[in-house]
This record gives C-alpha cells, structure tokens and sequence, in this order.
C-alpha cells in the first residue's frame, strides 16, 4: 500500500478490470438509453449462476496447492518445488466436506517429493504418454518445441520461490475472473509478460505450468459442465495473452506547459473497450443521428433533446448529417450556444467555468496551474466564446480528435495523467460534477503550495480520536479525500511530550528512554517483594506499587485500561495468566504480551479496522505513541502481510523501544502525542479578545458643573402622603377656541412666575378670520386644542377644511385624536411596506393586442398572457379552456370575451376564494384592470361580493367604463397602474407597486403587502 504525493489515496485509482455487470451495461449507459432484452438476459444469467461461480472459485482455492505442485513437478526436476514456498497456497479458513474432492496437504506434501518430472498418468515417459491418452481433449497438454524441465540446483532458491509465487497468482487471478463473470483482468494484467518471462526463465515452461493447472482445475469439475468450461475459457485467455507480443506504452501529446508523458500499457488495455463516435460520410441516417446525441452527451453531460426537449443548434446539427459541416464545428457551435452559456456559465464561477470547459471540449482535467491561469485569463478577457474557441483551436484536439470524433473522456486508462490532479479528475468526471459549484484545481494546486498538514501519513481517517481514555471512531475504512498528501518514506510526523523530560530527537536513544516528570502521566511498576514484608526495595526511585495482592492487581487492572480500554468485561479477563502473573511465573511484559494476543483486543482493534488504522491504535495502546510516518507504518504492513496479527503484537512489543521504555515490570502509558490530540483535550478557555475601543479612558478630567434645577420642590414632592399624586396628574398648555367671525381673546403670555400650587391653565378664546376665506365671510366650524407644552396655542393650518372640528386633549396618560375619515381604516388596511415594485418595472412586458388574421403563434401569445395576467401561470393541459381557445382561434370570441370566460372559470374563481377578502378585492383589480383598487373600491368590491356573490362583483370590472376605455376588446389586460394617469391618486399607483411581485413572484403576494 503506497501512496506517493497525489491528491488521494489508493482507492481513488480507477479499476483496472471489468465485471460481467458493468460490460453489459456500459454500451447503453454511453448511449442514454435504458439496457435491451439481450443485455438484461446475460445480467439474469450472471446473477443466477453466482452461487456456482462463487463455489468452483472456493474450490480452486482449497486444492491451490495440488494444482501447483502439479504444474511445478513437471516443469522443474531435481527437487522439492513446493519446499520453497514462504506459506502454502490454501487458505486455513477454506473448509470442505469430506465428500469433495479436496487435496489435504499430506497429498501435496507427498506429490511435491518427487524429484522428476512426470504428470498424472505415471512416471518417466510411460507415463506422460498415458496421461495425453487419458485426458481430455481441451485440457490436453501440448509440450511447446524447445521444452526441458528445469533443474532445481540451478536455478536458485530466489528464483524457485519467484517461480512458485507467480503460479499462484496465475491461479489466484483465475478464482477473480470466475467470480467477475469477465476475463478482462487476465488480460489486463497478463498480456506484457511475454518479455518479462523470457528474460527471467523460460516461456515454454510457463505455457507448460499454465496447461497442467489447466488440467488439474478442469478436473476437479467433471460433474459441473458450465463451470469446468469457464475455468478452461480463463485459463485459454491466460496462454493466449502470453503468446502477445508485449506493446508499447501510449505517449501522450506534449504542450507548452508539460511535457509528453507515457501511459504503461496494462491501463490502455483496460481502456480498449470504451465505444469512439466518429462521423463517416457513409454512416446511416440512424447511425448519425446516434452520433450527434453522443455530441450532445458530451458537452451538456445528458442527451439534452431527449431528457428536456431542447434541440440545441438545430441547423448546424443538419449540416453535420449532410456532410456540410464538420464534427469539430458542431461542437464548437454547442459550446456558444445561450443553452450552453445557460448552464454551466452563468451558474459558475470563471474557475469552474474552466475546469468544465476542460472535461466536455478536451476530456481531460487541468493539468497544471500555468495551464489554468492561461485559460482563466481567456475567460475572463474574452468570456465564454473565446475560452471555447482556445479549446477547440488548440493543436492538442486536432491530433486527438480531428476533425469527425466526438471528445470523450480521456480518463486514466486512456492516457497518461499527471498524479498530482487524479483525484480531481475523478471527481470532474462524475456525472454530480455539474451540480458542484467550488472550483476543484485551482484549491488543489494552492493547497501543494501549503506545508505539510499535521494528519496521519495515509490520511487523517486513520488517527483514532484524540481523548484521553483512548476511544477510537468504529469506523473500519480510512476516509478517501481527494486533498493533496504529499507524504515521503522521509516526512515524520510532529509528537508533543506529554510530560516527558527533555526527550531529545525522534528516534534517538535518549527519546527511546526518556522518563516522565513528575507531573507526567501516572508510572504503574510491577515490584516484586519475596516476604511481603515492611521492607521498601529502591529501584530507580520511589516505586509506586507494593508487592503485595492488592498491589498486583492495581497493575493488572492497569494493564486492562491501557491495553483494552478498559478494565475487562465477564469472560475478557485472563485469569490463568493473572495467577502466573501473582505467582511470578510470568514477568509483566509476557502479561502484557497474552492481553494483547487475546480475543477482546482482537475484535476491538483489529477485526474490525482497516489495517492503517489498527497498526495506528495499537502502536499507541502498546508504545505509548503515535506512529512516526510510512517507513514505520510500512515496516508493520511487511510484518502484518507475512505474520499476521500475532507477528504485530510481538514486533511491537520487542522492539528495542519498549525495552528502553518499559522494560519488564513497567504497564506502558502515553508518552507522546499529536498537536490534534492535545487541542481535542483542552478545555475551551473563556478568552475574550482584546477591544482597545471597549476600554475607558482614565485620563483625570474636569468635573462638569450640573445646573441647579429651576423648578420649585416642595414637601409633597419629597414626602409620600395619602392623597392623590398630583404629578401623575398634570395638564399641560392651554386651549383655544377659534369661531367664525373674526373675534380673538387675549392669549395667555408664554412665561408665567413660578406658583407655588400647579393649576390648569385659565382658558381663553380667539376669534380669528379664516385663512381660506375672504374677511366678512362668516365661518361655521370651530376647533379646541387642550395639550401640548405651556404656551402653546393652536393656529389653524392653511387648507384646512372650514365646518370641521378637531380636538386633542392629553392628560393622565390619555390621549383623544381626530376623528377619523369615512373610508381612513380601509386606507391603513390596504397600505403596506415599502413599494418595491419599482424596482421591477424592467420586467413588465408591452401590451399585447390580438390583431385581425393573426397566425397560430401570435395566437398563442395572446392566450398565454392572458392565462398569465389573471391566474400569475399558464395552466396544464388538462386545465386549459379548449372550447374557449377554440372560439378565440375561430374568431367567435373577442379578447375581453375570452378575459371573462376565463374570469368565470373555477381556476380564478378558486384563486380569490382562496384569499383573504382584501387580498381578493386587491387580485380582482389587479387581474382585470391591471392596477390597485383604491379604498371605495375596495369597499364597494366587498358589498357586491357579500350580496349578489363574487360573479357579479367581476361582472362590474369587466363592464364598467375603464375597461372598456382602457383595454377595449382585442388587448389583454396587463399592469397599467404604476404610471400616474388622469384620476388615479398618487397613493393608488405606490399600492400598485407594493402589490406587484415581479415574473417570478405571484401578483399580489401570498403574505406580507396587505
């Protein structure tokens, strides 16, 4: 498991073989249609015979050992073959019943003795010529010219195990293919080494080894047709991909930013099955049109006519089929299009528009930041046309694609990719990638630019989560992130001492052996005491455990933390080895060893992870620290691979830190940690930031003289009595009355002297001449004023109406204000916010008018605004009024028919009876006479409604002379009313723009204008 520095982990990397599944429905997932019968027929077969594919894949697994040793007897002389296997072929958990036909490993064991060279038949030549009688006739085996077995002696004991290793991957690969349903992964990974093979022992021997396990495999199938002949068919693809010569790597274009890269041939063979459209001349009108949907699928990422009934370039599409016009300006043209600019444009940010641009016109992602900044600067001088121009234009796609192929996605297998963009590629060749916003290279070529994050070296999956008692994410998969982790076998990973003194350099003998101080982590020691007496041993210090029973089992509980986390369920405790453990027939270390080896700490820490983040836990459990990096983490892989989980366990444990650390009688403890780890266990401190502003000025100031009050205090105002507080009782100003006939009283001065009991101000009267009338003209109305501040009188505006009255007297916190108006409440119910309809003026469309001989679509754009004005959308089919349309069309109808056959129908009808009666009132006259209704209007709207119903309330809009003034009978009524015009109030148009909502929103609004 390698990672070097790329933008993701392993995982990331694109399969290198295919499935029955994925073949069968990669031919209709190109074309955008759903699979046929035949494609659906060979997926019900696969699935059907899964159990039996899965079983003959079992079977070859448990009899791994006799097929090879056959293969290895005949072709090697002189020896023992199997002998230099490193662990046998069998797996241990691969049981069988006894009624098979399983070779157990004496059988083996005992055909791998023999020292020469013979097959099933016999020994020596008798016997070879018996068993080429005897077998099969499609399992024969066939010895190539040139064939001698091969000495054992000289061959070397490296080579012999090289030799018996890649026979078991040849049988290993057959076992995935049966289970895959498809050969392709032995022909991915077995054509190319033919030169291999010849360079490093014999060609001849290998065909020889691949048809005996042929034989041998097809034998254990004799009652099972179909699966013996899948075995054969992939052990026939294994010799007939031998037999090809090795090809050549694919080199791929150079441009001014990289150089030319080579992609090795097993990812373009893997590649080799993806369908190419090209545009012939001689192609079919089927197989044309099929061509320009793939162009379609390119660039728009779906089949755009088929999904959503658009037809993107309809002309240039023609003169494609007809041979007019080349493939690379058709596609040229779709990128210009307004559908194009639509939707992955207008949408996007410019680097995004980029890295999209890339993936439809090139089929590749960006591979540099020169590449992107080029480009970017196209884009953003240019716009959309000249970035889709540059594409098209450059050298690069006339030498991939020419002028008649359709651009495809040129993945990995397709050819050479630099490693620090796959795994952005993988994510722009999504079929999501649309629906992404946040530009993906430009973030990944400024984070290569970052230091080193402080993470795991294979990912921060792998991390357990830093708390104090250890606990870990149950997750088993490391997380696979697309981010950059430029990580080298070099790159170590920062640790902090948690309380460790001066513990030096990493990896040094002074960090192996570093101690804690004394505010460190707690030391538990294991000191054994032979009398169990008083007497306290010095051993490097104070001991922190006695050795008596109790102290015992303080260590071992403390070993249950530290190594399972806690300290032991029923049945997870080792009693036997406790025991041994108090008996010392067992130091603390080999205690320590047996809790770690045990069942619990299995399941916890190692069945049930991925194997990075195992090695991680259990490198902190038992060391007491985080790993330092790959070469260590790798180390522990090698390990893990050869001796499994025990074979870690013990590497750990005696490895020459632990001694240097803990030696034999020491329970292991935290020694160091991440800085992630010690941020996740601080508490979070109430630290408010530093606001200079915030902090008052100390600087010694002269005190302000406050001025003394000029009013007078009495006793009353300083001593509560029983009597009624005058001070909530204060009339303030004075009160005039004003008559018509010119007479004016003496007004009461502005400034008084202090009294010393507060009284109501003396009336006094005015008589005064009206200001909207001549003098001599006797006027009918009188006003009275009582409030306000002292001295205060009230003068009479100019304008105001000559036979009103108006008071206003505030006292004891009451307040009596002007009568209303008749029709005043209707006005503040009906007045909103803020008119915002102004803004939206620009979306107001010109009035539309149904001219005499018009065409079907002047018709149609007549009944389309007509449907929009009264009920803000354009019906379904199904709720359309066809016999109306029908009578509009034949001229039987005029247009203000039509608006009042369309007002009458249930759709407006259910509108208003949905609303409020305002808002209804307000909907009805914005409908029908495109503008607010004003106050009466509303009122008598209202009164209509509520005595002869909502018909003849709708009735009276549309007969009444503004409409017919208006509108007449060929214009479609449209929102008129946020202009000012002849008899319209100021406060009716700003009603008008309060209600209008714009082409997006509904006219009047659901909620909030009224």
């Amino acid at each position: 498991m390698t990672v070097t520095a790329s933008s993701g982990s392993t995982r990331v990397s694109p399969q290198l073989y295919d499935t029955l599944p994925l073949s069968s429905v990669r031919q209709a997932e190109q074309q955008d249609r759903f699979p046929e019968k035949g494609e659906l027929e060979t997926l019900l077969t696969f699935y059907r015979s899964g159990t039996a594919r899965v079983e003959a894949a079992r079977l070859i697994s448990a009899n791994a050992d006799a097929i090879v040793a056959k293969a290895a007897n005949r072709i090697f002389a002189g020896g023992t073959p199997l002998s230099y296997l490193d662990a046998p072929l069998t797996p241990f958990n691969v049981g069988a019943l006894e009624t098979e036909i399983l070779a157990s490993d004496q059988v083996a064991a005992a055909t791998s003795v023999r020292t020469f060279a013979q097959g099933s038949g016999g020994t020596g030549l008798l016997g070879r010529i018996l068993e080429g009688v005897q077998a099969d006739a499609d399992v024969r085996v066939v010895l190539p010219p040139g064939f001698t077995p091969i000495s054992v002696a000289r061959y070397g004991t490296d080579r012999m195990r090289k030799s018996l290793r890649d026979m078991g991957w040849f049988l290993r690969y057959v076992g995935y293919a049966l289970v895959a349903g498809d050969p392709s992964i032995l022909a991915v990974n077995t054509r190319g080494l033919r030169d291999v093979l010849e360079k490093a022992c014999s060609l001849a021997a290998t065909n020889v080894a691949l048809q005996e396990m042929r034989a041998a495999a097809a034998n254990l199938f004799r009652k099972e047709s179909e699966s013996r002949q899948l075995v054969i068919d992939c052990f026939n693809v294994l010799l007939k991909e031998l037999a090809v010569p090795t090809p050549s790597a694919r080199q791929r274009l150079g441009s001014p930013e990289n150089q030319g890269l080579q992609l090795p041939a097993i990812y373009a063979l893997a590649a080799e099955s993806r369908q190419r459209f090209v545009m012939k001349p001689g192609l079919s009108g089927r197989e044309k049109a099929e061509v320009i949907r793939a162009a379609y699928r390119q660039v728009f990422e779906r089949d755009i006519v088929k999904g959503y009934s658009q037809v993107v370039a309809p002309v240039e599409a023609t003169q494609v089929a007809q041979g007019q016009l080349p493939m690379r300006e058709f596609i040229r043209a779709l990128g210009r299009s307004k559908e194009y600019r639509r939707q992955f444009y207008g949408r996007f940010s410019n680097s995004r528009v980029v890295e999209l641009a890339f993936r439809h016109f090139l089929g590749r992602g960006v591979s540099t930041i020169e590449e992107f900044r080029r480009y970017f600067a196209i884009v953003s001088q240019q716009g959309l046309p000249g970035l889709v121009d540059s594409l098209i234009n450059t050298q690069e796609y006339a030498q991939t694609f020419g002028e008649e192929t359709v651009p495809y996605l040129r993945d990995l297998g397709e050819e050479a990719q630099e490693s620090a963009g796959w795994g952005s590629n993988r994510k722009l060749f999504r079929f999501s990638a649309p629906f992404e916003g946040a530009p993906q290279y430009i973030t990944l070529y400024a984070s290569y630019g970052q230091p080193l994050p402080d993470q795991h070296a294979y990912g921060g999956g792998n991390d357990p989560l830093g708390l104090t008692y250890g606990a870990i994410f149950p997750s088993g998969t490391a997380s696979v992130a697309t981010r950059p982790a430029p990580f080298n076998y070099d790159t170590r990973r920062i640790l902090v001492g948690n309380g460790m003194a001066e513990p030096g350099q990493m990896d040094s003998p002074q960090f192996r052996a570093s101690a804690p101080r004394r505010v460190g982590p707690k030391v538990v020691r294991l000191q054994q005491i032979a009398t169990g007496g008083a007497s306290v041993p010095r051993r490097g210090g104070q001991p922190s455990i006695r050795g008596t029973e109790s102290s015992t089992q303080a260590v071992i509980r403390a070993v249950y933390v530290q190594v399972l986390g806690t300290t032991g369920y029923a049945g997870e405790q080792l009693k036997v080895e406790e025991i041994k453990l108090e008996n010392g027939d067992i130091s603390l270390r080999e205690f320590i060893r047996q809790v770690a080896r045990s069942a619990a700490f299995r399941r916890r820490y190692w069945s049930n992870l991925y194997i990075t983040k195992a090695i991680e836990v259990m490198h902190r459990r038992l060391l007491g620290r985080p790993t330092f990096g790959r070469r260590e983490i790798n180390g522990y892989f090698d390990t893990a691979a050869r001796l499994g989980f025990y074979g870690v366990v013990d590497a750990i444990l005696e490895s020459p830190e632990y001694l240097a650390a803990f030696g034999e009688d020491t329970v292991p403890y935290e020694r160091f940690v991440t800085p992630a780890d010690l941020n996740a266990r601080r508490v979070p401190a109430l630290r408010r930031r530093l606001d200079p502003s915030a902090i008052p000025d100390l600087t010694p100031v002269t005190r302000p003289q406050v001025a003394s009050a000029s009013s007078f205090r009495g006793s009353g105002d300083l001593t509560p009595r029983n009597l009624p507080d005058r001070r909530l009782r204060q009339v303030v100003g004075g009160w005039t009355a004003r008559f018509a006939e010119g007479e004016e009283g003496p007004a009461k001065p502005q400034g008084s002297t202090p009294q010393s009991l507060r009284q109501p101000p003396e009336p006094t009267r005015r008589w005064s001449v009206s200001p909207t009338k001549p003098a001599g003209t006797p006027s009918r109305g009188w006003s009275a004023n009582v409030g306000g501040s002292t001295g205060m009188t009230a003068t009479p505006s100019r304008g105001r109406i000559v036979g009103g009255w108006s008071a206003q007297v505030s006292a004891n916190g009451f307040s009596a204000a002007v009568a209303p108006q008749p029709g005043a409440a209707m006005a503040k119910a009906l007045d909103g916010a803020r008119p915002q309809g102004f803004s939206r003026r620009r979306s107001l469309g010109q009035p539309v008018m149904l001219m005499p001989e018009a065409d079907e679509a002047s018709l149609q754009q007549v009944i389309e605004a007509t449907y929009r004005q009264l009920l803000n959308r354009v019906p379904l089919a199904a709720e359309r009024l066809s016999d109306a349309e029908s009578q509009l069309r034949d001229g039987r109808l005029a247009v203000s028919e039509f608006v009042a056959v369309i007002a009458g129908s249930d759709l407006f009808q259910q509108r208003l009876n949905r609303m409020a009666p305002l808002r209804a009132a307000s909907a009805a006259y914005l409908a029908l006479l495109g503008r607010a209704a004003q106050p009466k209007e509303v009122s008598l709207y209202l009164a209509t409604r509520g005595k002869k119903g909502q018909q003849a309330a709708l009735d009276d809009l549309l007969s009444g002379k503004e409409y017919a003034n208006r509108f007449g009978r060929d214009t479609v009524p449209y929102l008129r009313g946020m202009g000012t015009e002849d008899g319209i109030p100021l406060a009716t148009v700003n009603r008008t723009a309060l209600l209008y909502a714009g082409n997006a929103g509904l006219t009047p609004p659901p909620r909030g204008a009224i």
